[in-house]
């Protein structure tokens, strides 16, 4: 396996095993977890495994040939792609089709698959991100030169998506704010962002409850109610039961879980297979299994920042830190939510849980990160093969 591995995907070989275990086990755990998704739309569970597998590999083909891509690449459509993202975004914005009573996904025409926006533009920001902050390293004192024009792009995208997606816009917001603490912008700004960024946050639910009719945040009543509920155990047990059921399914879990495809609460929890994927996953895999997918998490970011700090590029390592933070975010997220730590949210499990645009840009990014690990192995030997030739004229 390793000498195959070498031969057709270059770059970091441990991220390149974890990937393809979690996207074959993904393959799995899909068709286990969606019941209670025959149970609301039809169809049987072969034809949700059958688009899943559809997704998986068009998110394997998409990491293979962008980590054969030198990562200067990235560096040059990194504007190009911020602008497409906005167009994506306010496309969705007016047009967006509404799952869950959040329009967060274009309809892709003729093959019947939707793609969320935001998945794109977190990415993109990421990267347009790590190139402003080279560009402008020499001159982040300065407001006008240095910190707006970073602070834009960042202002922009969260700004388009905090209407749909509160958890998404929070977790882009935190991984922006922490790519501009790595890359040294100053204390002064840093704090000055965090307390513009309340208040203007709280401007805009303030005129939301003052003039409804603008109906400037149409899911405000359902962050409220997430947010009460996770604070009140008392309330009724109906405004909690997705995140009872999803404690409860760990719970039955124990050390060795219930088997695969025995879990029972994986046909009450709403989207097992996406937002509540952890609990669905401990109940049928138990505590040791989960244990092991935390660890797998942890190696895959080690192995990212190793990669990151190995690299002679600024941009290269400021990129991929925050593709690491990204990752491990939304599955930290995922997690917190099924232990009833966090209020529900709609962070999927990368690349387990069932959704295309989630998982395609997930491995897409992962393809970033190999390119720039192949790239660092292709440097390291060209020194051997100067000294073989050396070797050989002696």
């Amino acid at each position: 396996m390793k000498i195959f591995l070498h031969k057709y995907f270059k770059g970091d070989t441990v991220i390149w095993v974890i990937t393809l275990i979690l996207l074959s086990l993904s393959l799995l755990t899909v068709y286990s977890f969606v019941p209670i998704l025959v149970k609301i739309e039809g169809g049987t569970p072969f034809k949700y495994l059958f688009k899943h597998l559809v997704y998986v590999l068009l998110a394997l083909l998409t990491m293979v040939w962008v980590h054969k891509k030198d990562p200067v690449f990235f560096s040059k459509f990194a504007r190009f792609s911020f602008y497409v993202a906005i167009a994506l975004l306010i496309f969705t914005f007016f047009f967006g089709t509404k799952v869950n009573e959040a329009g967060r996904w274009i309809k892709i025409p003729f093959v019947g698959l939707t793609f969320q926006s935001s998945d794109f533009a977190k990415l993109v920001l990421i990267v347009y991100v790590s190139k402003l902050l080279v560009k402008k390293k020499d001159v982040l004192n300065s407001w006008k030169e240095g910190f707006w024009p970073i602070m834009f792009p960042i202002i922009v995208i969260c700004g388009l998506i905090v209407k749909d997606n509160l958890s998404t816009a929070v977790i882009v917001f935190a991984i922006s704010f922490t790519l501009l603490f790595i890359g040294k912008v100053p204390f002064g700004k840093l704090f000055s962002l965090i307390g513009g960024g309340a208040l203007l946050l709280s401007m805009v639910v303030a005129l939301h409850l003052a003039v409804p009719s603008l109906n400037l945040l149409p899911r405000y009543e359902t962050w409220e109610n997430r947010i009460l509920n996770r604070m009140d155990e008392t309330k009724d047990i109906v405004e909690n039961a997705q995140s009872l059921n999803a404690e409860l399914a760990i719970y039955n879990g124990g050390f060795f879980g219930q088997g695969v495809g025995d879990g029972k609460l994986k046909e009450y929890i709403p989207e097992a297979y996406a937002d509540f994927y952890y609990a669905s996953f401990v109940e049928e895999f138990g505590t040791i299994s989960s244990l092991i997918l935390i660890l797998a998490y942890l190696i895959l970011l080690y192995r990212i920042i190793r990669i990151a700090l190995k690299s002679d590029k600024l941009f290269e390592t400021y990129m991929l830190l925050g593709i690491g933070i990204l990752i491990l975010s939304q599955a930290s997220v995922n997690m917190l939510v099924c232990t009833g730590i966090f209020p529900v949210t709609g962070q999927n499990m990368p690349l387990l849980a069932m959704g295309g645009s989630g998982l395609i840009m997930t491995c897409l990014a992962l393809g970033i990160v190999q390119s720039v690990a192949y790239t660092q192995q292709k440097k390291n030997e060209k020194p051997a093969i100067n000294e073989d030739v050396l070797t050989t004229e002696d």
